[in-house]
């Protein structure tokens, strides 16, 4: 029988409260909604195990194995840690999960030789100890396939953080943003740095060995000495990825509003980049790796889902909003909640879906360059002409032309890449391929 490895990401649409700048689907003062979401998250895994049970049993379409799972918002540490525990309880008894441990240990190995190649390079016994440490966390953490919560400071105790380990979650991604309360306070989030700080103990403390931080740059009133004092601050606290967002002024938000009725003012874009590049030196003289336009990990901590994403794999959404990519496909269920519930506690759970671009053999392709210009590495060339059978110097011949006289692109052996330039106007980029 034919598998296809693919990523599942839950839903949770919850908020104990909006933040400014938020354009996601998410709901405040839902709570009566929580059980009966939750069990129509786990009626929707189950439509999906059954129908490809059926299919891949007549040889009509492979049978799906799970290798990533990612639980998001929303604020998925707001509803109680036993509805956590009965989604992935859902999953595990409706999917089969994959495990790559043996070929894991095997690049894991084959790392760790490089790496102890590197340190005669690096010649700091402090640096090297990160380093071997950093691996010894990543052998525990591929003990199981990569399954990713979200949570924010003031939704999450210590023994909902202890309840998530024992029910497999093996990485938080911890939204703090930025390290002082006042920025806090002006885009609306719910919790101050204290609140932050306990739970990344808490976290420690129970056993997560894999835990990312959300930071965002360019936020109101925040200067460069702001973001300086934040990274180093969680730095200082060595999480094994760091994400680092610049903020976008979503249109119909209240922070739009506030910004153009001149409550805020949002830094200009000069002061914004030297936001970025700071960040960027600083993590990577830490020895993080920049492997997405925003997002930093240890050697061997890059987020498997997320770039499962940006590697065009596909992946199933489940619950409100969520988005899938299937069999050239891209759709999203409803975002209207008592829609998505409506349907499926009436067995009309198709109704939900809404296909929102079905890709052909050429739009897949840009698509493809799109997205792997998002990661520091760029387009491998020969992974290209493997998947496509062309070859990407070829096929954009004109635009990697013009990209590269304008300096936003650099051609470097085996790889198109974003330039320094390119990764400041990246926009300009990716849209020569949509």
């Amino acid at each position: 029988m034919e598998i296809k490895e693919i990523g599942l990401y839950i839903h949770i649409p919850f908020c104990k409260h909006k933040c400014y700048y938020c354009d996601f689907v998410s709901y405040a003062n839902k709570k009566k909604f929580f059980k009966k979401y939750v069990e129509c998250v786990k009626k929707e895994i189950e439509k999906y195990a059954r129908e490809n049970r059926i299919m891949s049993e007549h040889g009509l379409e492979p049978k799906y194995v799970i290798k990533t799972i990612y639980i998001g918002g929303g604020t998925p540490s707001l509803i109680d840690e036993e509805y956590i525990e009965d989604i992935l309880k859902s999953i595990r008894e409706n999917f089969e999960i994959t495990s790559n441990l043996e070929e894991n240990y095997e690049a894991q190995d084959e790392e760790i030789k490089n790496c102890k190649e590197k340190k005669k390079e690096i010649g700091k016994e402090k640096n090297n100890q990160i380093i071997e440490n950093d691996f010894e966390k990543q052998k525990n953490y591929n003990s199981q396939i990569e399954t990713t919560i979200e949570v924010n400071p003031g939704t999450v105790t210590k023994e909902k953080l202890q309840k998530y380990l024992e029910c497999g979650i093996n990485r938080l991604s911890i939204g703090l943003q930025a390290v002082q309360d006042n920025l806090l306070k002006e885009i609306g989030r719910i919790h101050t740095f204290e609140d932050f700080q306990n739970v990344y103990k808490w976290a420690r403390e129970v056993g997560f060995e894999n835990i990312n931080v959300d930071l965002m740059i360019g936020l109101p009133n925040q200067t460069l000495d702001d973001v300086k004092e934040s990274t180093k601050k969680v730095m200082a606290l060595k999480p094994e990825h760091i994400s680092v967002y610049s903020l976008i002024l979503e249109e119909n938000t209240k922070l739009e509003d506030m910004v153009i009725k001149g409550k805020l003012e949002l830094p200009d874009d000069e002061i914004e980049r030297k936001m970025y590049w700071y960040v960027k030196k600083a993590l990577e003289k830490h020895k993080y790796i920049h492997y997405e336009i925003s997002n930093f990990a240890r050697p061997g901590f890059e987020s498997k889902h997320n770039s499962d994403c940006w590697n065009q794999n596909e992946y199933i959404g489940i619950g409100a909003a969520a988005s899938s990519f299937m069999n050239n496909a891209r759709y999203e269920n409803t975002s209207d909640l008592e829609e998505y519930i409506s349907n499926i506690e009436n067995d009309k759970p198709s109704k939900n879906i809404q296909l929102q671009e079905l890709l052909d053999d050429e739009s897949k392709i840009d698509e493809y360059m799109m997205l792997s210009l998002r990661k520091i590495s760029g387009v491998n060339i020969s992974e290209f002409k493997r998947k496509f059978n062309q070859n990407p110097i070829i096929r954009y011949n004109k635009i990697l032309e013009k990209l590269i006289k304008e300096e936003l692109i650099e051609i470097d052996g085996n790889n198109i890449r974003l330039s320094s330039k390119g990764i400041d106007l990246a926009n300009l980029v990716w849209e020569e391929f949509i």
